[in-house]
């Protein structure tokens, strides 16, 4: 019998997300400043109720797309992302204007010392990455604070155009992007129950990609659509909340 290696699901998954992340510089990653990461900072600080004196923690961080329009309004972030040359991008982005600690790990690898020391897990675009949403609810779960929550901005499952993204953009691929389809209530419900969390509540909004919602044609084309709320299953984005109970509860 010939040798076979075996690897477990989890790290070949991280594998592939490191060589679709970790080996060059996608342009959607780059830290900019637009209309569209203000209006999903905005969304985000406005849904959520974040403040600076929270403890807050990103995972998938990446290059500081969004980290750094938080920190730049006083936000206390620690980034955690899987890859080095992702948060060595980071730091050259950031080039020493805010304080920000980096972690380079997986959170479900994340050391024990951080455990219960944070208000908030949060993400941008992180959450369709993972392979096993349950497992990775529970170890975020394990570095919040009794009373914190668990939040993420992610892509809806339900709006099309993701998927003609996905297979029309060069930078883009099924492996690395396939999680869009998960993205739906009943899995974060799933994943929720698994993890003892609580309070589960999507929060939807916009309906175009960064190229079309960044021109005044675009924006007022989105408002006039988000104006009609038949639409509002659809949006491309929604803020995923959920709760860790409290100490009493």
């Amino acid at each position: 019998m010939e040798n076979q290696v075996i690897q477990s699901q989890i790290a070949f998954h991280n594998n592939v997300q490191l060589g679709y992340f970790g080996e060059k510089i996608k342009p959607t990653m780059i830290p900019v400043d637009s209309y569209y990461v203000t209006r999903h900072v905005n969304e985000f600080i406005r849904n959520t109720g974040i403040t600076a004196s929270d403890k807050i923690l990103e995972v998938g961080c990446g290059m500081g797309k969004f980290t750094l329009p938080l920190l730049k309004k006083g936000f206390q972030i620690t980034g955690l992302d899987l890859s080095p040359f992702l948060l060595q991008n980071l730091l050259k982005y950031n080039d020493n204007r805010f304080k920000v600690d980096l972690i380079c790990s997986d959170i479900l690898d994340i050391p024990d010392s951080y455990n219960g020391q944070f208000d908030y897990v949060i993400g941008f675009f992180t959450l369709h990455h993972f392979h096993h949403l349950h497992t990775y609810f529970q170890a975020m779960s394990r570095v919040l604070k009794p009373g914190g929550a668990i939040i993420f901005t992610e892509p809806n499952a339900y709006n099309f155009l993701y998927y003609i993204q996905i297979f029309s953009s060069p930078t883009m691929s099924w492996e690395g992007d396939k999680g869009v389809a998960q993205m739906r209530k009943s899995n974060f419900k799933k994943a929720a129950n698994y993890a003892n969390l609580t309070g589960l509540t999507i929060k939807k909004f916009g309906f175009f990609p960064p190229f079309v919602v960044n021109t005044k044609l675009g924006r007022k084309l989105e408002s006039l659509i988000e104006w009609f709320r038949v639409f509002k299953p659809f949006s491309a984005f929604q803020i995923v909340q959920l709760d860790k109970p409290g100490q009493n509860d």
